[in-house]
Protein backbone atom coordinates (compact mmCIF):
# COMPACT_ATOMS: atom_id res chain seq x y z
CA UNK A 1 0.00 0.00 0.00
CA UNK A 2 1.43 3.36 -1.04
CA UNK A 3 2.20 5.95 1.64
CA UNK A 4 1.23 3.63 4.49
CA UNK A 5 2.66 4.85 7.76
CA UNK A 6 3.17 2.28 10.52
CA UNK A 7 3.65 3.25 14.15
CA UNK A 8 4.20 0.14 16.22
CA UNK A 9 2.95 -0.31 19.77
CA UNK A 10 5.67 -0.14 22.41
CA UNK A 11 3.97 -2.82 24.51
CA UNK A 12 1.79 -5.76 23.56
CA UNK A 13 -1.51 -6.75 25.15
CA UNK A 14 -1.36 -10.35 23.93
CA UNK A 15 -0.07 -11.62 27.27
CA UNK A 16 -3.24 -10.34 28.95
CA UNK A 17 -5.48 -12.52 26.78
CA UNK A 18 -6.68 -15.91 28.02
CA UNK A 19 -6.99 -17.84 24.76
CA UNK A 20 -8.85 -20.62 26.55
CA UNK A 21 -11.63 -18.19 27.50
CA UNK A 22 -11.83 -15.74 24.62
CA UNK A 23 -15.52 -14.95 24.43
CA UNK A 24 -16.49 -12.74 21.50
CA UNK A 25 -15.40 -9.14 20.92
CA UNK A 26 -13.85 -8.75 24.38
CA UNK A 27 -10.12 -8.57 23.61
CA UNK A 28 -8.42 -6.42 20.99
CA UNK A 29 -5.14 -6.56 19.11
CA UNK A 30 -2.25 -4.11 19.41
CA UNK A 31 -2.93 -1.97 16.34
CA UNK A 32 -5.64 -0.40 14.23
CA UNK A 33 -5.79 0.89 10.69
CA UNK A 34 -6.86 4.53 10.31
CA UNK A 35 -7.47 6.89 7.41
CA UNK A 36 -9.28 10.23 7.56
CA UNK A 37 -11.39 12.00 4.96
CA UNK A 38 -11.33 15.79 4.57
CA UNK A 39 -11.43 18.28 1.70
CA UNK A 40 -13.19 15.72 -0.53
CA UNK A 41 -10.42 13.10 -0.34
CA UNK A 42 -9.13 10.26 1.82
CA UNK A 43 -5.76 11.14 3.35
CA UNK A 44 -2.64 9.18 4.30
CA UNK A 45 -3.39 5.71 5.68
CA UNK A 46 -1.67 4.62 8.86
CA UNK A 47 -1.43 1.70 11.24
CA UNK A 48 -1.05 2.87 14.80
CA UNK A 49 -1.40 1.49 18.34
CA UNK A 50 -4.95 0.62 19.36
CA UNK A 51 -6.04 3.46 21.61
CA UNK A 52 -8.99 5.54 22.67
CA UNK A 53 -9.97 8.48 20.47
CA UNK A 54 -10.88 12.04 21.41
CA UNK A 55 -14.52 12.69 20.54
CA UNK A 56 -16.03 16.16 20.60
CA UNK A 57 -19.41 16.30 22.40
CA UNK A 58 -20.86 17.75 19.19
CA UNK A 59 -19.57 14.87 17.04
CA UNK A 60 -22.27 14.40 14.42
CA UNK A 61 -22.27 10.61 14.61
CA UNK A 62 -23.14 10.69 18.30
CA UNK A 63 -26.24 12.71 17.46
CA UNK A 64 -27.30 11.51 14.01
CA UNK A 65 -25.86 8.01 13.69
CA UNK A 66 -23.92 8.45 10.44
CA UNK A 67 -21.89 5.28 10.81
CA UNK A 68 -21.49 1.92 9.02
CA UNK A 69 -19.42 -1.20 9.63
CA UNK A 70 -18.50 -4.66 8.42
CA UNK A 71 -17.80 -7.99 10.08
CA UNK A 72 -15.12 -10.39 8.81
CA UNK A 73 -12.71 -13.02 10.11
CA UNK A 74 -9.12 -14.11 9.56
CA UNK A 75 -8.23 -17.79 9.98
CA UNK A 76 -4.95 -19.65 10.37
CA UNK A 77 -4.78 -21.84 7.28
CA UNK A 78 -3.74 -25.48 7.47
CA UNK A 79 -1.82 -24.79 4.27
CA UNK A 80 0.14 -21.91 5.80
CA UNK A 81 -0.56 -18.21 5.94
CA UNK A 82 -3.80 -16.52 6.95
CA UNK A 83 -7.12 -16.81 5.12
CA UNK A 84 -9.79 -14.19 4.54
CA UNK A 85 -13.19 -15.30 3.24
CA UNK A 86 -14.68 -13.32 0.34
CA UNK A 87 -13.29 -9.95 1.52
CA UNK A 88 -14.25 -8.14 -1.68
CA UNK A 89 -17.90 -8.84 -0.92
CA UNK A 90 -17.42 -7.01 2.37
CA UNK A 91 -15.80 -4.14 0.50
CA UNK A 92 -18.74 -3.93 -1.89
CA UNK A 93 -21.30 -4.12 0.91
CA UNK A 94 -19.51 -1.40 2.89
CA UNK A 95 -19.73 0.87 -0.13
CA UNK A 96 -23.43 0.06 -0.57
CA UNK A 97 -23.98 0.99 3.07
CA UNK A 98 -21.86 4.11 2.61
CA UNK A 99 -24.00 5.29 -0.28
CA UNK A 100 -27.18 4.80 1.74
CA UNK A 101 -26.01 7.02 4.62
CA UNK A 102 -23.96 9.53 2.58
CA UNK A 103 -20.46 8.41 3.61
CA UNK A 104 -17.66 8.59 1.00
CA UNK A 105 -16.87 5.24 -0.59
CA UNK A 106 -13.51 3.47 -0.44
CA UNK A 107 -11.70 1.82 -3.30
CA UNK A 108 -12.40 -1.91 -2.87
CA UNK A 109 -8.78 -2.94 -3.42
CA UNK A 110 -7.71 -0.33 -0.85
CA UNK A 111 -10.20 -1.80 1.64
CA UNK A 112 -8.85 -5.34 1.24
CA UNK A 113 -5.23 -4.20 1.15
CA UNK A 114 -5.75 -2.31 4.42
CA UNK A 115 -6.91 -5.55 6.04
CA UNK A 116 -3.96 -7.44 4.62
CA UNK A 117 -1.49 -4.93 6.05
CA UNK A 118 -3.11 -4.85 9.48
CA UNK A 119 -3.18 -8.67 9.64
CA UNK A 120 0.52 -8.82 8.76
CA UNK A 121 1.28 -6.53 11.68
CA UNK A 122 -0.97 -8.29 14.22
CA UNK A 123 -1.07 -11.88 12.94
CA UNK A 124 0.25 -13.20 16.26
CA UNK A 125 -3.18 -12.48 17.75
CA UNK A 126 -4.91 -15.01 15.47
CA UNK A 127 -5.94 -18.00 17.62
CA UNK A 128 -4.57 -21.44 16.78
CA UNK A 129 -7.61 -23.40 17.98
CA UNK A 130 -10.05 -24.76 15.38
CA UNK A 131 -13.27 -22.79 15.57
CA UNK A 132 -11.52 -19.66 16.82
CA UNK A 133 -10.46 -16.77 14.60
CA UNK A 134 -9.49 -13.13 14.46
CA UNK A 135 -12.61 -11.03 14.06
CA UNK A 136 -12.13 -7.98 11.83
CA UNK A 137 -14.28 -4.90 12.28
CA UNK A 138 -13.96 -2.20 9.60
CA UNK A 139 -16.06 0.89 10.31
CA UNK A 140 -16.57 4.35 8.91
CA UNK A 141 -18.23 7.32 10.59
CA UNK A 142 -18.68 11.06 10.41
CA UNK A 143 -16.16 13.11 12.38
CA UNK A 144 -17.61 16.57 11.84
CA UNK A 145 -18.61 18.50 14.95
CA UNK A 146 -21.96 20.25 14.60
CA UNK A 147 -25.63 20.11 15.52
CA UNK A 148 -27.81 19.96 12.45
CA UNK A 149 -29.33 17.16 10.41
CA UNK A 150 -27.04 16.93 7.41
CA UNK A 151 -24.14 14.80 6.25
CA UNK A 152 -20.69 15.42 7.67
CA UNK A 153 -17.85 16.72 5.48
CA UNK A 154 -15.23 14.78 7.49
CA UNK A 155 -14.96 11.05 8.12
CA UNK A 156 -12.74 8.35 9.60
CA UNK A 157 -12.33 4.79 8.38
CA UNK A 158 -11.00 2.37 10.99
CA UNK A 159 -10.19 -1.32 11.20
CA UNK A 160 -9.82 -3.04 14.55
CA UNK A 161 -9.34 -6.75 15.21
CA UNK A 162 -10.26 -9.10 18.04
CA UNK A 163 -9.34 -12.74 18.74
CA UNK A 164 -12.63 -14.57 19.26
CA UNK A 165 -14.25 -17.90 20.05
CA UNK A 166 -17.76 -18.83 18.89
CA UNK A 167 -20.34 -16.04 18.77
CA UNK A 168 -22.84 -18.12 20.71
CA UNK A 169 -21.65 -19.93 23.83
CA UNK A 170 -23.54 -22.97 22.52
CA UNK A 171 -21.35 -23.02 19.40
CA UNK A 172 -23.17 -24.83 16.57
CA UNK A 173 -25.67 -26.40 18.96
CA UNK A 174 -29.29 -25.44 18.23
CA UNK A 175 -30.66 -22.32 19.90
CA UNK A 176 -34.10 -21.13 21.01
CA UNK A 177 -35.59 -18.31 18.93
CA UNK A 178 -38.64 -16.16 19.68
CA UNK A 179 -40.80 -14.78 16.87
CA UNK A 180 -41.49 -11.13 17.72
CA UNK A 181 -44.75 -9.62 16.46
CA UNK A 182 -44.52 -6.39 18.44
CA UNK A 183 -41.21 -4.89 17.34
CA UNK A 184 -39.68 -4.45 13.88
CA UNK A 185 -36.07 -4.29 12.78
CA UNK A 186 -36.43 -2.43 9.47
CA UNK A 187 -38.93 -1.48 6.77
CA UNK A 188 -38.85 -1.38 2.98
CA UNK A 189 -37.15 1.85 1.93
CA UNK A 190 -35.35 2.16 5.26
CA UNK A 191 -31.88 1.03 6.32
CA UNK A 192 -32.43 -2.72 6.46
CA UNK A 193 -30.14 -3.45 3.51
CA UNK A 194 -27.31 -1.32 4.95
CA UNK A 195 -24.99 -2.50 7.70
CA UNK A 196 -25.44 0.59 9.80
CA UNK A 197 -25.64 0.98 13.56
CA UNK A 198 -29.30 2.00 13.50
CA UNK A 199 -30.40 -1.49 12.41
CA UNK A 200 -28.74 -3.08 15.40
CA UNK A 201 -30.00 -0.43 17.79
CA UNK A 202 -33.51 -1.20 16.54
CA UNK A 203 -33.07 -4.88 17.45
CA UNK A 204 -31.63 -4.43 20.93
CA UNK A 205 -34.79 -4.04 23.00
CA UNK A 206 -36.57 -7.03 21.50
CA UNK A 207 -33.41 -9.11 21.84
CA UNK A 208 -32.96 -8.08 25.46
CA UNK A 209 -36.53 -9.00 26.31
CA UNK A 210 -36.19 -12.35 24.55
CA UNK A 211 -33.01 -13.20 26.43
CA UNK A 212 -34.80 -12.55 29.73
CA UNK A 213 -37.21 -15.27 28.63
CA UNK A 214 -34.40 -17.70 27.86
CA UNK A 215 -34.11 -17.22 24.10
CA UNK A 216 -30.86 -16.71 22.20
CA UNK A 217 -32.31 -14.27 19.65
CA UNK A 218 -35.42 -12.83 18.03
CA UNK A 219 -36.85 -13.63 14.61
CA UNK A 220 -38.34 -10.41 13.24
CA UNK A 221 -41.25 -10.33 10.85
CA UNK A 222 -41.74 -8.09 7.82
CA UNK A 223 -42.84 -4.74 9.24
CA UNK A 224 -46.06 -3.95 7.32
CA UNK A 225 -48.20 -7.09 7.46
CA UNK A 226 -46.14 -8.98 10.07
CA UNK A 227 -47.00 -12.17 8.22
CA UNK A 228 -43.65 -12.87 6.56
CA UNK A 229 -40.24 -13.72 7.97
CA UNK A 230 -37.59 -10.97 7.88
CA UNK A 231 -34.38 -11.99 9.64
CA UNK A 232 -32.87 -12.71 13.03
CA UNK A 233 -31.35 -9.72 14.82
CA UNK A 234 -27.78 -10.61 13.85
CA UNK A 235 -28.25 -13.20 11.10
CA UNK A 236 -30.13 -14.13 7.96
CA UNK A 237 -32.54 -17.07 8.32
CA UNK A 238 -33.11 -20.19 6.20
CA UNK A 239 -35.62 -23.02 6.32
CA UNK A 240 -35.45 -26.49 4.80
CA UNK A 241 -39.01 -27.54 3.96
CA UNK A 242 -39.65 -30.74 2.05
CA UNK A 243 -36.05 -30.69 0.74
CA UNK A 244 -36.39 -27.08 -0.47
CA UNK A 245 -34.05 -24.46 0.98
CA UNK A 246 -36.05 -21.25 1.47
CA UNK A 247 -34.89 -17.80 2.57
CA UNK A 248 -36.46 -14.31 2.35
CA UNK A 249 -35.44 -12.38 -0.80
CA UNK A 250 -33.21 -9.34 -0.80
CA UNK A 251 -35.81 -7.42 -2.79
CA UNK A 252 -38.04 -7.58 0.27
CA UNK A 253 -36.27 -4.30 1.03
CA UNK A 254 -35.25 -4.97 4.61
CA UNK A 255 -32.86 -7.94 4.39
CA UNK A 256 -29.12 -7.49 4.87
CA UNK A 257 -27.20 -9.14 1.98
CA UNK A 258 -25.12 -11.51 4.09
CA UNK A 259 -21.88 -12.95 2.74
CA UNK A 260 -22.54 -16.27 4.47
CA UNK A 261 -26.11 -16.20 3.13
CA UNK A 262 -24.79 -15.80 -0.40
CA UNK A 263 -22.23 -18.56 0.13
CA UNK A 264 -24.84 -21.02 1.41
CA UNK A 265 -27.16 -20.31 -1.52
CA UNK A 266 -24.29 -20.72 -3.98
CA UNK A 267 -23.27 -24.06 -2.43
CA UNK A 268 -26.86 -25.31 -2.28
CA UNK A 269 -27.41 -24.64 -5.98
CA UNK A 270 -24.06 -26.20 -6.81
CA UNK A 271 -25.09 -29.32 -4.88
CA UNK A 272 -28.30 -29.59 -6.88
CA UNK A 273 -30.63 -28.56 -4.07
CA UNK A 274 -33.92 -26.84 -4.75
CA UNK A 275 -33.44 -23.22 -3.63
CA UNK A 276 -36.02 -20.45 -3.31
CA UNK A 277 -35.44 -16.84 -2.41
CA UNK A 278 -39.02 -15.79 -1.73
CA UNK A 279 -41.34 -14.39 0.88
CA UNK A 280 -41.93 -17.07 3.48
CA UNK A 281 -44.85 -16.70 5.86
CA UNK A 282 -44.58 -17.49 9.54
CA UNK A 283 -47.86 -19.42 9.23
CA UNK A 284 -46.25 -21.44 6.43
CA UNK A 285 -43.42 -22.37 8.78
CA UNK A 286 -45.81 -23.44 11.52
CA UNK A 287 -47.94 -25.43 9.07
CA UNK A 288 -44.86 -27.16 7.64
CA UNK A 289 -43.91 -28.25 11.13
CA UNK A 290 -47.44 -29.55 11.70
CA UNK A 291 -47.23 -31.56 8.48
CA UNK A 292 -43.76 -32.85 9.33
CA UNK A 293 -42.11 -31.20 6.32
CA UNK A 294 -40.07 -28.62 8.26
CA UNK A 295 -36.76 -30.42 8.37
CA UNK A 296 -34.29 -27.73 9.48
CA UNK A 297 -33.98 -24.03 10.27
CA UNK A 298 -30.74 -22.13 10.74
CA UNK A 299 -29.27 -18.68 10.81
CA UNK A 300 -26.32 -17.64 8.65
CA UNK A 301 -23.78 -14.94 9.42
CA UNK A 302 -20.08 -14.16 9.65
CA UNK A 303 -19.94 -14.37 13.44
CA UNK A 304 -21.70 -17.71 13.94
CA UNK A 305 -21.37 -19.05 10.34
CA UNK A 306 -24.30 -21.48 10.79
CA UNK A 307 -26.56 -21.32 13.84
CA UNK A 308 -29.20 -24.08 13.93
CA UNK A 309 -32.62 -23.22 15.33
CA UNK A 310 -33.76 -25.98 17.66
CA UNK A 311 -36.89 -24.34 19.02
CA UNK A 312 -39.06 -21.63 17.49
CA UNK A 313 -41.75 -19.96 19.59
CA UNK A 314 -44.57 -18.08 17.85
CA UNK A 315 -47.35 -16.65 19.99
CA UNK A 316 -48.24 -19.45 22.42
CA UNK A 317 -46.89 -22.24 20.23
CA UNK A 318 -43.42 -23.73 20.61
CA UNK A 319 -42.13 -26.06 17.91
CA UNK A 320 -39.06 -28.28 18.17
CA UNK A 321 -37.05 -28.61 14.96
CA UNK A 322 -35.05 -31.74 14.17
CA UNK A 323 -35.23 -32.91 17.80
CA UNK A 324 -33.12 -29.94 18.95
CA UNK A 325 -30.15 -31.25 16.96
CA UNK A 326 -28.17 -29.71 14.13
CA UNK A 327 -29.48 -31.12 10.86
CA UNK A 328 -27.34 -32.81 8.21
CA UNK A 329 -27.80 -29.97 5.71
CA UNK A 330 -26.81 -27.25 8.19
CA UNK A 331 -23.86 -29.40 9.28
CA UNK A 332 -22.72 -29.83 5.67
CA UNK A 333 -22.85 -26.07 5.05
CA UNK A 334 -20.93 -25.42 8.27
CA UNK A 335 -18.29 -28.05 7.54
CA UNK A 336 -17.82 -26.90 3.95
CA UNK A 337 -17.55 -23.18 4.64
CA UNK A 338 -15.31 -23.53 7.69
CA UNK A 339 -13.26 -26.16 5.90
CA UNK A 340 -12.46 -23.65 3.15
CA UNK A 341 -11.84 -20.88 5.68
CA UNK A 342 -9.26 -22.94 7.58
CA UNK A 343 -7.62 -24.29 4.42
CA UNK A 344 -8.74 -27.86 5.11
CA UNK A 345 -10.84 -28.12 1.95
CA UNK A 346 -10.17 -26.97 -1.57
CA UNK A 347 -11.81 -23.71 -2.63
CA UNK A 348 -13.19 -24.17 -6.15
CA UNK A 349 -14.88 -20.75 -6.13
CA UNK A 350 -11.92 -18.47 -5.46
CA UNK A 351 -13.53 -17.27 -2.23
CA UNK A 352 -10.45 -17.54 -0.04
CA UNK A 353 -7.82 -14.79 -0.01
CA UNK A 354 -4.56 -16.02 1.54
CA UNK A 355 -2.19 -13.57 3.20
CA UNK A 356 1.46 -14.48 3.38
CA UNK A 357 2.35 -13.28 6.85
CA UNK A 358 6.05 -13.57 6.09
CA UNK A 359 5.83 -10.66 3.66
CA UNK A 360 7.32 -7.38 4.72
CA UNK A 361 5.04 -4.46 5.48
CA UNK A 362 5.38 -0.73 4.88
CA UNK A 363 7.88 1.35 6.74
Amino acid sequence: MENLKIIRAQETRINDIDYDNLGFGVHFSDHMFVVDYADDAWGQPRIEPYATMDIDPANCTLHYGQTIFEGMKAFRSQKGGVNLFRPFMNAKRLNNSAERVCIPKLDEEFFVDAIRELIRVDHKFIPHKRGHSLYIRPLSFGTGNFLGVHASDKYRFLIITSPVASYYAAGVNPVRIKVDEEHVRAVRGGLGQAKTAANYAASLYAGMQAKKEGFAQVLFLEAVTKKFVDEIGAMNIMFLIDDELITPPLDQGSILPGITRDSVLHLARDWGMKVSERAVGIDEIMEAHKKGTLQEAFGTGTAAVISPVGELVYRDKAIIINDMKIGPVAQKFYDTITGMQYGELDDPYGWVETINIEESVGA
